[in-house]
């Protein structure tokens, strides 16, 4: 198993989770994207959309975070990330989809230098941008913790709602997001981010961390 990475790509650093999660080992091929390393033409040819993560599974090519923990959690089912129970299914990948879907593509690195280049906005402008789009969703996050989160997000066994969890809480914290009134989301993220899978999973413990 190959993945090609960035340690500050919240998107790699979730399948970087699911592989730990799931005791998969691979080899990390990291791309420095603010230098452009993912537009090259080598990486183009296997994922046009030039983003990561992306997994090469002895040539089975896969690229976006969410296709790729569901293809992991068919190719290693055990430990399970998406129940199998419908309800409680849906619910898990409805939280892990208010990451995907609607805060990671507001503030991914290709809207960032958009603000900041074609925009000309000056930084603390765009970190705005950044902490109103996580504390919009921040919001339905925490209430949604509020009903369902044991130990962990829903109950005290891990989902992909665990796995999304943690990578944006550490960007939330990047941009210096107020956490105050997230409590709930916090101390799950917390307790998620000390267990061993997901503090090898972190960026400041990859290879390519600065």
């Amino acid at each position: 198993m190959k993945l090609y990475t960035f340690f500050r790509s919240s998107a790699a650093y979730r399948v970087r989770i699911a592989l730990n999660v799931k005791g998969v080992s691979y080899e990390a091929l990291p791309l420095h994207l603010p230098r452009g390393e993912h537009r090259q033409p080598e990486f183009l040819a296997l994922n046009p959309h030039a983003t990561v993560p992306v997994i090469d599974d002895d040539g089975v090519v896969l690229m976006q975070s969410l296709a790729i923990v569901e293809y992991l959690d068919s190719r290693f089912p055990e430990p399970r990330l998406i129940p199998l129970e419908p309800v409680r299914r849906a619910r898990v990948q409805a939280f892990a989809q208010v990451i995907a879907c609607e805060i990671h593509p507001l503030n991914n690195l290709r809207v960032l230098q958009y603000l900041r280049g074609e925009l000309k906005l000056e930084e603390a402008r765009v970190e705005q941008w950044v902490r109103h789009w996580i504390g919009e969703s921040f919001r339905t996050l925490e209430a949604l913790l509020r009903e369902s989160a044991g130990r962990y997000c829903f109950g005290d066994e891990l989902t992909i709602a665990d796995v999304f969890l943690v990578p944006q809480v550490f960007n939330a914290r990047r941009f210096s997001c107020d956490l105050a009134p997230f409590p709930t989301l916090v101390r799950v993220a917390d307790t998620l981010r000390a267990l061993p899978a997901f503090a090898r999973a972190a960026p400041e413990a990859q290879p390519d961390a600065e």
